[in-house]
């Protein structure tokens, strides 16, 4: 199957699932909290890709107050920063980015971790950190609301519907779509979600640079 061409004035990232899998260690956390209060682990898991851990726990424990949340979510987002144990690059994550940067293409991290955990987990994974980044500390609300896509594209100075997304999860697919852009799924829960194009990993996306700026992105086989 021929690769699907899109044109960009830039790019916003998801980290988790989309440029670093930091699957073992969210899985360790989750379960563990899942275990804490009696709840079944895969139906946890299920909900919490891609979201703020706050905003995790609002859909798992609807009735539990939101303070508890955001001082249970501040210990988890602790933990999670101190393990990196199995955080690695998705493939082509590196090559990605390093093509971005030389190819001068406008981009940003769109991420619900916090400055810490994200700067850690790139940093495990071994990935240079976008000079954007719009973490949990910069929007009011998780997604699949879409402020987070929404302030990266104002911070880079691009209409929204010149960018492009890429994402994993459900949570961030819709939040792409909420915000008016086009979604690359990455990864083997993004397909489920409805993005424009899914591929399996980043070695399967190739970045052109526009005379006028942007990109032409080749994604797919």
């Amino acid at each position: 199957m021929p690769a699907t061409v899109l044109t960009a004035r830039a790019l916003l990232l998801d980290m988790d699932g989309t440029l670093v899998n930091s699957d073992a260690v969210v899985e360790r956390i989750w379960r563990r909290w899942a275990e804490r209060h009696g709840l079944d682990a895969d139906e946890v898991m299920e909900v919490v890709h891609g979201r703020q851990g706050h905003a995790s726990m609002a859909v798992l424990l609807p009735d539990r107050p939101v303070e508890q949340n955001l001082a249970d979510n501040a210990r988890m987002l602790a933990e999670e920063t101190a393990d990196m144990d199995g955080v690695v690059e998705v493939p082509g994550a590196g090559a990605f980015l390093a093509s971005l940067r030389d190819a001068g293409v406008p981009h940003a991290l769109v991420t619900s971790a916090d400055v810490p955990l994200s700067t850690a987990r790139m940093a495990a994974a071994g990935l240079p950190l976008p000079d954007v980044r719009v973490t949990a500390e910069s929007v009011g609300a998780s997604k699949p609301d879409p402020e987070g896509f929404l302030k990266g594209a104002a911070e880079l100075g691009v209409d929204p519907a010149e960018c492009v997304v890429f994402e994993d999860s459900g949570a961030g697919i819709a939040a792409g779509r909420s915000a008016g852009m086009r979604v690359v799924g990455v990864g083997p829960r993004a397909g489920l979600h409805g993005p424009d194009v899914a591929v399996a990993d980043l070695r399967q996306v190739r970045v052109e640079a526009l005379p006028g700026g942007g990109a032409r992105l080749y994604v797919g086989h």
